[in-house]
């Protein structure tokens, strides 16, 4: 038997516990704790070989780096500790009450307990308390200055963050916390060591520093039972007035050597009360996004001036039913430890409760709106005749695969049916065959007697979608009769058919004649650009608006689109992206999805390579040799986030070098997102047209055309982006019969930028690479920032699966019980999706 079921397990297997079970939650990611586990084993190292009374023991579970093992070992290392602590006798539930935080943090007003539990990994876990409410007359919604110390300018600066209520600061969570919940005594204090230091200030005084002595700084000497250390406030000499000697002092922050001396430099501190909680010392410290003239300090003691005050007027806003079906804890609570949490296990729990409250109002937003838009909305019936659709599948050079066709038979079932009218996003890989399926749907309108659109985000890709559509009707044979207008026989639907292109760029003349065909229904299909919703392009009979890619688009200019019929028309949203299920389920719910994932037979693979810095003069060499072959070629800058304009600079800057050091002989263009529209698009027809050799671009600048000749797609600090993004990039090459490569460069990859890479290297599937990207990166980086159209959540993260599974489902109940959420147990739940909405997009945006 091991030393280990001999006697009761130590307070420290309390929290190991938790932190154990958490991390197996978690799938073994280390994260369980700040700093991972072998910081814990750091801390309690010592304490834990003791128990263990047995040195084998202690070299395979203690002295082992948690770190360096691999997920499965780690699995059966931590089946190992938990068995150890299970044989002793499970250890009882943690108090909630430590070191004195948690005392005074209950003696908010009635300190009943007959709450209910709060609940957190399967266990029971401490009660709930309750909390003040607001002083009379006022809510949570109130002005944040209605908090003590709270002034007009403190106001404004709260306003920056995005705080005007109390609410506000309430839901204004702290980006990470410091782990000061380690107390030593002086003696035991050593270099380096992270941790709390309690004790008698003897004194504190003020010392000039640097040159004519400017800088003032504070230096003082704590004390307890067990020795001295000093301590040292760089450039805040005015601490030594308000620091009294004899005053009970902790102190929080890393030990350092300083002339053979231990000492604190510039740690966190604060002056000891009975009865008083500590906010900056002797626990896990929140620390919350700045601005300037809000300090740190300053904006804990205002957030847990509102906690002990304020937090009884948040209403509970999941019915007992919800609360007790996903086992979650009191809201006002889980806020409560999501900014003071007791311990990394209790912070998890309040932060999975709030994070299922913002996917559940995320859900319940998007159902809501779907339910809005589908509620006596008349639609338009159209029956698709077999003998039009079995006509154009038979003209096409090639067969649609099973997953085109699934696609085509979900949507025509949308036009078939009516009412509502279809909205519906279908996405599938750049090559896939999404124009296809679209055409075919859109033929069905026209034969039917009405009209159809479709709108793309550019000139260049509106006119490529004109010529695709030519060349899939048969008229590729013979020119077109004119640059923005044909008009083709097909004879299974028994009559010619009459497709225009109106970009911003269509000569008025020809504006004038399109126009004036579509408003008299004599134009069976129109493909262009925003020109389509300028006013004036009336469509009496649209029956069919195709969007191709969504995030180009506001919610604004689909509606517009749509407008240009008379009756609700049908909407098919087209995406290049894969979005991963979870995602799309959350994100456009209100959508109904269309997969097409499966690429079409013979598609070549695109050869993929990640190399250094000291690589690059042979990736330029070999798109160099490539160009010299007659192909043509892509360089893409590195993303810069903070600022398009600075992109831009640096895109030119890179143009230049490229033009004059790398390759003074060829033709290279260049294009970002600074450019006027107009220049944008001649560059893309030069490009296309073969009149340039290497185009050099920006990541933000659509460059989704079809150039057959373009075989290396090279992408410089390729660890800046996305892997969804990168494989975007690399659609854009193999797309004819050449061999074509995609080479990445990095210079200095992060471990989780080199997962990315390597990934990409291995894998050409875009939906397997769009769920590894959002679980490396999170939904917030998954489509680029400045595009993504996500809504801003605090506590959630969209690629937990489980809790996003829980709360769609959640969701999908409450409606079904109570849609309009009048229900008095709704009614708090109503209240906060009102407010959400304003934050959710209404459509794919």
């Amino acid at each position: 038997m091991s030393p280990a079921a001999n006697e009761i397990p130590p307070a420290w297997a309390v929290t190991f516990q938790k932190i154990l079970e958490l991390e197996a939650s978690r799938d073994y990611d280390n994260r369980a704790v700040a700093g991972g586990l072998d910081r814990f084993l750091e801390r309690q190292g010592p304490e834990m070989e003791t128990w263990l009374a047995d040195a084998a023991l202690a070299q395979d579970l203690v002295k082992t780096s948690y770190a360096q093992l691999a997920p499965e070992q780690r699995r059966q290392w931590a089946g190992r500790w938990l068995a150890l602590i299970a044989a002793a006798g499970n250890p009882p539930n943690p108090p909630l009450a430590k070191g004195g935080s948690a005392d005074a943090s209950r003696q908010l007003g009635d300190a009943s307990r007959e709450s209910p539990s709060l609940v957190k990994g399967g266990q029971e876990g401490f009660p709930a308390a309750h909390y003040r409410t607001p002083p009379a007359g006022l809510t949570v919604d109130a002005p944040v200055d209605r908090l003590k110390g709270v002034d007009v300018k403190l106001s404004a600066k709260f306003q920056r963050l995005g705080v005007a209520t109390v609410r506000d600061l309430l839901y204004l969570f702290p980006r990470r916390h410091e782990d000061y919940s380690r107390t030593v005594r002086i003696a035991d204090l050593s270099p380096g060591m992270e941790c709390t230091v309690s004790g008698t200030l003897w004194e504190a005084r003020q010392v000039s520093q640097g040159p004519g002595g400017r800088r003032k700084d504070t230096e003082a000497v704590l004390s307890d039972e067990s020795g001295n250390i000093k301590i040292v406030w760089f450039g805040q000499g005015y601490l030594a007035r308000s620091l009294r000697p004899n005053s009970r002092l902790s102190v929080s922050g890393k030990v350092e050597v300083f002339r053979g001396q231990l000492v604190f430099q510039s740690p966190e501190y604060e002056t000891l009360s009975p009865g008083q909680p500590p906010l900056h010392t002797g626990r896990l410290a929140p620390v919350y996004p700045l601005t300037e003239g809000l300090t740190g300090r300053n904006l804990r003691r205002i957030t847990w001036q509102a906690i002990t005050s304020w937090l009884g007027g948040i209403e509970e806003t999941l019915p007992p039913a919800s609360l007790a079906r996903c086992r979650l804890p009191p809201l006002q609570e889980a806020i409560h430890q999501a900014h003071y949490p007791d311990d990394l296990p209790f912070w998890e729990a309040a932060r999975r409760r709030l994070a299922f409250d913002e996917l559940l109002t995320l859900q319940l937003a998007v159902l809501h709106r779907r339910r809005q838009q589908r509620q006596n909305v008349q639609g338009i019936p159209i029956q698709a005749s077999q003998q039009v659709l079995e006509g154009f599948l038979a003209s096409l050079p090639f067969a649609l695969t099973s997953a085109q066709r699934r696609c085509l038979e979900e949507v025509l079932a949308d036009l078939a049916r009516g009412t509502p009218p279809m909205n519906r996003l279908l996405q599938g890989e750049v090559g896939s065959g999404k124009t296809v399926v679209a055409l075919a749907a859109l033929l069905a309108v026209a034969a039917a007697g009405y009209q159809g659109a479709i709108m793309a985000p550019t000139e260049v890709l509106a006119e490529q979608h004109f010529q695709t559509v030519s060349r899939l009707l048969g008229d590729l044979a013979r020119p077109l009769q004119k640059e923005h207008l044909f008009s083709v026989y097909l004879e299974y639907v028994g009559r010619p058919v009459a497709v225009g292109l109106l970009t911003g760029s269509t000569r008025q003349a020809a504006r004038r004649e399109l126009t004036e065909l579509a408003a008299q229904g004599a134009l069976d299909l129109v493909i262009g650009t925003h020109a389509l919703i300028q006013s004036g392009a009336e469509m009496p009979r649209l029956a069919l608006a195709v969007v191709d890619e969504q995030h180009r688009f506001g919610v604004l200019q689909r509606s517009a689109l749509r407008q240009r019929g008379s009756e609700n028309p049908h909407t098919l949203v087209m995406s290049a992206t894969p979005i991963p299920r979870t995602l799309s389920l959350t994100l456009y719910g209100d959508l109904d999805l269309s997969t097409i994932d499966e690429l079409p037979p013979g598609r070549q693979q695109v050869l993929t390579r990640w190399v250094g810095p000291e690589k690059r003069a042979a990736a330029y060499g070999f798109l160099r040799k490539e160009v010299q072959a007659g192909r043509q070629g892509f360089v893409i800058c590195p993303l810069v986030e903070e600022s398009e304009a600075i992109e831009a600079r640096a895109a030119t800057e890179e143009f230049q070098r490229l033009s004059q050091e790398v390759f003074p002989d060829l033709r290279l263009g260049l294009l970002h997102g600074r450019m006027p529209a107009k220049e944008k698009d001649s560059v893309m027809r030069q490009f296309r047209d073969g009149e340039l050799d290497i185009l050099v671009s920006t990541p933000v600048v659509e460059v989704g055309i079809d150039v057959a000749n373009a075989t290396v797609m090279l992408i410089e600090g390729a660890d800046r982006f996305g892997l969804s993004q990168l494989h975007q990039f690399r659609g854009r090459v193999g797309r004819g019969q050449h061999k074509s490569y995609c080479v990445l460069l990095s210079d200095a990859p992060s471990e989780v930028a080199q997962e990315r890479l390597a990934a990409l290297e291995q894998t050409h599937d875009g939906f397997r690479l769009a769920e590894v990207d959002l679980e490396l990166r999170g939904p917030g980086d998954f489509f680029g920032t400045r595009q993504s159209g996500l809504p801003s959540l605090r506590m959630a993260q969209l690629s937990d699966r489980s809790l996003l599974s829980q709360a769609r489902q959640e969701a999908e109940l409450i409606m079904e019980q109570d849609p309009a959420l009048e229900l008095p147990e709704h009614r708090a739940l109503a209240a906060q999706v009102a407010r959400f909405l304003d934050r959710v997009s209404a459509e794919v945006s």
